[in-house]
């Protein structure tokens, strides 16, 4: 067994919880409001910032060359890719930007960057795979279900999509051949984190859902 498929096995439960979700069957069907909707492009606008900083963390931290180069383009990509969808949104809904991280979002990207730049590439490795590989699943999860007049189909397409998938099949790639250089704490720190950034991927879209906020 692969290494990152004990880690799919390990958060079976919360990746069920996440299609159980009432974001993503609201999404699927095409009935998510557009308020929750902008909420939650307007945070991930601010998440994918602070996502490519984690990824170019990765990227400087690298031995291998190849690494270095692979994590470079993840960065790129999380910007240039991902805001291109962004504002194909910001613009139909006409939405401004937003600057203040709320809460799931400033823990999800405060724990991205602690743990690529505090703890071993591999586990820093670890802990942004969620974010590649549970949104490909959720898309492809959406893409089977979804009418062709699906208000977000866009953003269904982009996950769904081959350029996506091949990204996530790199990223595993990596992950299991960091997995074995790592000893047996390094992979339980692995296991920790990918654990954490799945929760994380919950709470995010949960902030969206109940259009979370900060109390004080």
């Amino acid at each position: 067994m692969l290494f990152t498929d004990q880690l799919w096995q390990e958060i079976s439960s919360v990746y069920e919880s996440i299609l159980a979700h009432g974001f993503v069957d609201e999404l699927t069907t095409g009935n998510l409001p557009s308020a929750t909707f902008q909420y939650y492009i307007q945070q991930d606008a601010l998440y994918l910032a602070d996502f490519s900083r984690a990824l170019n963390q990765l990227a400087a931290r690298s031995v291998s060359t190849d690494d270095v180069l692979q994590f470079t383009r993840f960065a790129q990509n999380a910007i240039l890719v991902e805001r291109a969808l962004h504002e194909t949104y910001f613009s139909l809904y006409d939405i401004q930007p937003e600057t203040t991280k709320m809460p799931a979002c400033f823990a999800y990207t405060n724990y991205l960057l602690a743990t690529t730049s505090l703890q071993s590439v591999a586990a820093g490795a670890a802990a942004v795979l969620p974010c590649f590989w549970i949104y490909r699943q959720v898309g492809k999860f959406i893409y089977q279900r979804a009418i062709e007049e699906n208000p977000y189909r866009a953003w269904i397409d982009t996950y769904a999509g081959e350029a996506f998938d091949e990204s996530v099949n790199q990223m595993l790639a990596i992950t299991n051949r960091l997995a074995e250089l790592a000893g047996d704490r390094e992979k339980q720190l692995m296991q920790e984190a990918f654990r954490t950034s799945s929760k994380l991927e919950w709470y995010f879209w949960n902030d969206a859902y109940t259009q979370n906020r900060w109390l004080i």
